[in-house]
C-alpha cells in the first residue's frame, strides 16, 4: 500500500446506473470524480429493464434520451393482473411510455458520458474500509495489484443492496423479504406473445414476458409451490413450466443467455447522509420488482444529489444543502416502497376470495380514469414533487415540463430540457422580461454575478401561462422558485439563496 492516498473531490462506490449518472453530472461540473467498482469487468446480465418517463426526461436533460430509445421497445400501456391497463400515453411528457431495454444499455450510455466528462472509472476495486473525519473520507481498497487508499471530500455509496459503504458505516437497513425464489431468464422465443408486455398472476404464481427489441425477451416467473434458495440451480424447463401454467403457454422459450433465482426485499435506511458519506439507489432503498421502479428511483436520487454536491464542492453553496437530499428523496423512496409493495402483494394473492377481490378492484380502478392517471404518474415518476416552504409559489418544488423556448438565434435551445444540458439553473422569463430588453425588470445587472451558474431562457409563447411569472428551474428539472412580477430585490434574494453568494461578494 502506498503512503499517500489517491485524492479526489468525490469518490462514488458502485458503477451501476445510479453511480454512473452521478459521476457524469459531477465530472461535467468540474468536480474531480472517481468511481470504484468491485466488478472486474462490465456485465450485460442485469435485472432492471424498464426506463420510465421521468428518467427519460433526466436523460434528455443530458442529451442521452434519443440514444437510449434506439436500443429498446416502447410500450404505452401496462396491463396488471389481467384487468387493469395503466395508460402512460396520457402523461404530460415528451415520453408518454415505458422503454423496455436492458440495464446494460442504460449503463453503457451513462458510462460513456461520465468517462468523456473526465470521471475516473476503476474496475476491480473493492472497498474494505472507511474512515471519515472533519475534512474528508479515507477508503481502504482491495485491487488485484494490491491494497490502496483513496481520499475524498465526500463519498457516495451507490453499491447496491449489499452495499459495503452502508455496512462499513454501520447504518441499519430495516425491512423484510416480500417474495423469494423469483426466476429471471433472458431467452429467445419461437412465438412472440400477442401483447408487447405480458403479465398475469394466478393461484400457481405469476409470469411476465417483455421484449428487449433485439430478439431477446426477459421472462420473470414465480412458482408458489417451488420455493428454493437463491443459490439453487435454475433449469430452463423450470422457467417454461411455470410460464406455461400461468400464462397459458411458454412461447417456445429457448437458448437462455441468463438464468437466475433471487429474492426481493423491501428496505430503506433511516438516513441517506452520515457526515461526509451519502447513500443512493439500492444502497439506500430497495423495492419489489413490481412496476419496475427500483433503478428509476436510484437515477432520480443521483439527479437530485449531483448538482448539490457540485455546488458544495465548488464552494458556492453551504454544506447543509446536502441535508436537503435526505429531506427530498427519503419520502419518495418510502412512497415507492409502499406502491411497489402494494402491487406485489396483490399479485401474490393466494386465496380464491383474494384473487376475486383483486379482479374486482382492478375492474373498478380501470373504470376510474383519474385513478389510472394517478397510478401512471406515480409509476412513471413525473407526479412526485418536493416540499416547498409555506407561502411559496404553487410551482415551487414541482417538476417542470419540457417548456418550448424562444430560440431567437441559432444555437439557442428550443426546449427547457435542452437548456438544462449545461447542468446549470435555468431562469425562464417572458420575452418582455428577457435580459437586455430596454424596459426589462431583470436586466443583466441583476443576474450577471451568477452567469457561470445560470442560463437565461424565454418561453416560446410570451402571452401564455408564464407571461407574468419568472421561473427558476433547478438543474434536476424541478422549480426552485417562482414569482409573479418580482422586484429586482426579490430576484436577487432568490438567486442568492439558490445559486449562492456571487463570486465577487465572497472575495470581499
Amino acid at each position: 500500500m502506498t503512503d499517500q492516498p489517491i485524492e479526489s473531490d468525490v469518490v462514488i462506490v458502485g458503477a451501476g446506473p445510479t453511480g454512473l449518472l452521478l459521476a457524469g453530472d459531477l465530472a461535467a461540473a468540474g468536480v474531480r470524480t472517481t468511481v470504484l467498482e468491485k466488478r472486474g469487468k462490465e456485465s450485460n446480465l442485469t435485472r432492471a429493464f424498464a426506463v420510465h418517463a421521468r428518467t427519460l426526461e433526466q436523460l434528455d436533460a443530458r442529451g442521452l434520451a434519443e440514444e437510449l430509445l434506439a436500443t429498446g421497445t416502447v410500450i404505452s400501456t401496462m396491463r396488471l393482473f389481467g384487468r387493469l391497463d395503466v395508460d402512460f400515453a396520457r402523461l404530460p411528457t415528451r415520453f408518454p411510455f415505458v422503454l423496455i431495454t436492458p440495464q446494460s444499455q442504460t449503463e453503457r450510455v451513462l458510462q460513456e458520458r461520465a468517462v468523456k466528462a473526465g470521471a475516473d472509472l476503476l474496475r476491480g476495486h473493492e472497498v474494505t474500509g472507511l474512515r471519515q473525519d472533519a475534512d474528508g473520507v479515507t477508503l481502504d481498497v482491495r485491487t488485484e495489484a494490491g491494497p490502496t487508499r483513496h481520499r475524498a471530500r465526500y463519498v457516495v455509496g451507490c453499491d447496491g443492496v449489499r452495499s459495503a459503504v452502508r455496512e462499513l458505516l454501520g447504518v441499519p437497513y430495516p425491512g423484510e423479504s416480500v417474495v423469494s425464489s423469483v426466476l429471471l431468464a433472458d431467452v429467445r422465443l419461437d412465438r412472440a406473445p400477442s401483447e408487447v408486455l405480458t403479465a398475469r398472476a394466478t393461484a400457481d404464481g405469476f409470469g411476465f414476458v417483455a421484449p428487449f427489441g433485439d430478439g431477446w425477451y426477459r421472462v420473470i416467473a414465480w412458482d408458489r409451490s417451488r420455493q428454493l434458495p437463491d443459490d439453487a440451480p435454475v433449469e430452463l424447463t423450470e422457467v417454461a413450466d411455470i410460464t406455461r401454467r400461468v400464462l397459458g403457454e411458454d412461447y417456445g422459450l429457448h437458448d437462455a443467455r441468463w438464468l437466475s433465482r433471487f429474492h426481493s426485499d423491501e428496505r430503506q435506511v433511516d438516513r441517506y447522509r452520515d457526515g461526509r458519506v451519502l447513500l443512493a439507489g439500492d444502497a439506500a432503498h430497495c423495492h419489489s420488482p413490481a412496476g419496475g421502479q427500483g433503478m428509476n428511483t436510484g437515477l432520480q436520487d443521483a439527479a437530485n444529489l449531483g448538482w448539490k454536491l457540485a455546488a458544495v464542492v465548488r464552494g458556492w453553496a453551504p454544506e447543509h444543502l446536502l441535508d436537503s437530499y435526505q429531506e427530498e428523496r427519503h419520502p419518495i423512496g418510502r412512497s415507492v416502497l409502499r406502491s411497489s409493495g402494494a402491487l406485489i402483494r396483490i399479485a401474490l394473492a393466494r386465496s380464491t376470495a383474494s384473487r376475486a377481490a383483486r379482479s374486482a378492484v382492478a375492474a373498478l380502478v380501470d373504470a376510474l380514469s383519474p385513478v389510472v392517471s394517478r397510478a401512471a404518474g406515480t409509476v412513471s415518476g413525473i407526479t412526485f414533487r418536493y416540499r416547498a416552504e409555506p407561502g411559496a409559489h404553487p410551482l415551487a418544488g414541482r417538476r417542470v415540463p419540457d417548456l418550448r423556448l424562444a430560440a431567437d438565434r441559432p444555437g439557442r435551445p428550443a426546449r427547457l430540457y435542452e437548456a438544462l444540458r449545461e447542468g446549470k439553473f435555468v431562469l425562464v422569463t417572458t420575452d418582455e422580461r428577457a435580459p437586455g430588453a430596454p424596459f426589462s425588470g431583470l436586466e443583466p445587472a441583476v443576474t450577471e454575478p451568477w452567469a457561470d451558474r445560470l442560463v437565461h431562457a424565454a418561453p416560446a409563447n410570451p402571452h401564455g401561462k408564464l407571461r407574468s411569472t419568472v421561473l427558476l428551474v433547478r438543474p434536476d428539472g424541478y422549480a426552485a422558485w417562482a414569482a409573479a412580477d418580482p422586484s429586482r430585490t426579490e430576484l436577487r434574494l432568490a438567486l442568492t439563496r439558490w445559486l449562492g453568494t456571487p463570486a465577487e461578494d465572497r472575495a470581499l
